[in-house]
């Protein structure tokens, strides 16, 4: 594993080549660059996501936004995800995903926050089936365009996005179609499987992964995996991987899913929160998790440091549980400010565990 820099592989994989594919699914607030070096790192998935970042808010020079496609060097390919509701912009951030190198673009037609859903993306596109035919055509229009020779320099873009763009993207990014895949939903408010993922086919995708739940469920009952299956039988006869997502908690669960119900890959969400080895199988000891989870701050303070160290607090928490008295260590790390506090709080627990 080469040391942690801010810039991403050179060389575009297709992350849709091998299969079966076990993959971290992309999260808001969860997926950013520390976290994809930990489970890269520890775990290896088929495939990494970045957090979503809004084309809308890019489009009109929100620089921040970009952060979310910082990442480290890797021979796993990462795929940029993006949200929103405008063509042009999705056109404009699909360029600046390409330039940035990574190995595929991913379009959010799932995410239920009300936020985000209630303005018509994320799920919310799942009501306006024709938009979200037109917004995934727009992007592989994006890809075809760059491979062709478009650059950043090509179209209107703030000054300060145009900026940051060439201070993070490779020296060497040969020009390939990156493939462009969408994330979804089995329905809004009710279960339209038969009736969404057809118009998703017809706009060719190379990849459509489906959370089992409907946008109305959130993340609360079963994930409905009969749907997915359904979803996958669907999509025989096209060139479209169909991938599940929902309730997948181990790797071997993961390949009896697929097996099961006939699809050609699975992300994993939740159930890698603090657990990067579940990608391998592998049970990791308490003494090790704790080793980990301080590498993750560190990482996080390298990678992103004018990230907010308070979002770590969680995954402190995700890692620090199962040995004696962890409610108490975990007390103490939802007051750190730095990898130093949680190094010193961390290093007494570790010898304990030695």
């Amino acid at each position: 594993m080469s040391d942690l820099k801010k810039k991403i592989l050179s060389k575009p994989m297709n992350p849709w080549k091998s299969q079966p594919i076990i993959g971290q699914a992309p999260m808001d607030g969860v997926t950013d660059a520390a976290f994809r070096y930990i489970t890269d790192l520890h775990g290896k998935p088929d495939v990494l996501f970045t957090e979503f970042v809004s084309v809308e808010g890019v489009g009109n020079g929100a620089v921040r936004l970009l952060n979310s496609f910082i990442t480290h060097e890797t021979n796993t390919p990462i795929i940029g995800q993006i949200y929103g509701t405008e063509p042009h912009h999705f056109y404009t951030v699909a360029i600046i995903v390409a330039e940035l190198g990574f190995s595929g673009i991913d379009i959010n037609m799932g995410c239920p926050d009300a936020s985000i859903s209630k303005r018509g993306a994320g799920a919310g596109l799942i009501r306006t089936p024709k938009l979200a035919q037109e917004i995934v055509r727009t992007v592989q229009k994006a890809q075809k365009d760059w491979s062709n020779g478009i650059t950043v320099d090509d179209i209107a873009l703030r000054g300060s996005i145009r900026k940051w763009v060439s201070s993070h993207k490779p020296k060497d990014n040969p020009r390939s179609l990156l493939p462009v895949s969408v994330k979804t939903r089995i329905g809004f408010d009710e279960i339209t499987t038969s009736e969404w993922i057809p118009h998703l086919l017809e706009a060719q995708p190379a990849a459509i992964t489906i959370h089992g739940r409907t946008l109305k469920q959130m993340y609360t009952g079963q994930a409905n995996w009969e749907e997915i299956a359904k979803a996958a039988e669907m999509a025989r006869t096209t060139e479209t991987l169909i991938l599940g997502n929902g309730d997948v908690h181990s790797r071997n669960d993961a390949l009896n899913k697929i097996q099961e119900y006939g699809v050609n890959g699975v992300l994993i969400g939740r159930a890698s929160f603090g657990n990067p080895w579940i990608f391998t199988g592998e049970e990791v000891s308490n003494k090790v998790r704790l080793e980990t989870a301080l590498e993750h701050c560190k990482a996080f303070e390298r990678l992103t440091p004018e990230g907010h160290f308070l979002s770590l607090r969680k995954h402190l928490a995700w890692y620090c549980k199962s040995f004696r008295n962890s409610a108490h260590v975990r007390d103490q790390l939802m007051r750190v400010q730095s990898s130093a506090d949680v190094e010193k709080i961390l290093n007494s627990v570790i010898s304990t565990l030695e």
